[in-house]
């Protein structure tokens, strides 16, 4: 490996992936405003793919600039619906009204990761995956969350396709790492190219 990289983001299975994937990293977290960031977007009219990198890119930018000699990769996630994007629950209440708006439809969701080195852009990319809901009774929503609101508070929409909210879908169209939050495969073929990791 001749780069240090460093993934900037608090994401415990995005630093798996790389770890999986056997990709030396270190993790530091970006402290951006992301809510403050994505409401100004989409008063101005942003499409969710723009702010899915806009997001990225805040994230490996702020790393960048205290790790010159580093690749930063920066990487967020946005859910799409009908034209409005969801966030992480706040409270259980509220991932079961989520999944209630999702059940029985169609919604998207955008993985952007843009690496920095020495405060500088190099590479972008946002992946595209298309998931369908069941439609899950009431019941079964509640009990989903009240069994993992531990774990799912910390997810867009309210649901983990890496855990047990594998059972609220009916259809996948896309790339399952994009789903779990970091378009992978792209990252990989890019370190490897710059000769980063191994050919």
């Amino acid at each position: 490996m001749s780069v240090h990289i460093i993934l900037a983001s608090g994401s415990s299975i995005r630093t798996q992936m790389l770890s999986q994937a056997a990709v030396p990293h270190a993790v530091q977290v970006a402290r951006v405003d992301e809510e403050m960031i994505t409401a100004s977007l989409v008063a101005e009219g942003a499409p969710p793919r723009d702010i899915a990198d806009a997001l990225a890119e805040m994230k490996a930018a702020k790393v960048s600039e205290k790790n010159h000699g580093a690749l930063v990769i920066g990487c967020d996630q946005v859910l799409e619906h009908r034209g409005t994007l969801l966030g992480k629950p706040q409270t259980p209440d509220h991932a079961i009204k989520q999944l209630k708006s999702l059940r029985g439809d169609r919604h998207t969701l955008l993985s952007a990761a843009v690496i920095y080195e020495a405060g500088k852009p190099l590479w972008r990319h946002v992946g595209v995956v298309r998931l369908r809901m069941r439609d899950a009774s009431d019941a079964y929503i509640t009990s989903y969350v009240q069994r993992n609101w531990e774990s799912i508070q910390h997810a867009v929409g309210g649901y983990k396709l890496e855990e047990e909210g594998v059972r609220l879908f009916s259809r996948i169209e896309g790339d399952y790492f994009n789903v779990l939050g970091m378009p992978l495969l792209e990252i990989l073929s890019y370190l490897t190219l710059r000769g980063d990791i191994d050919q």
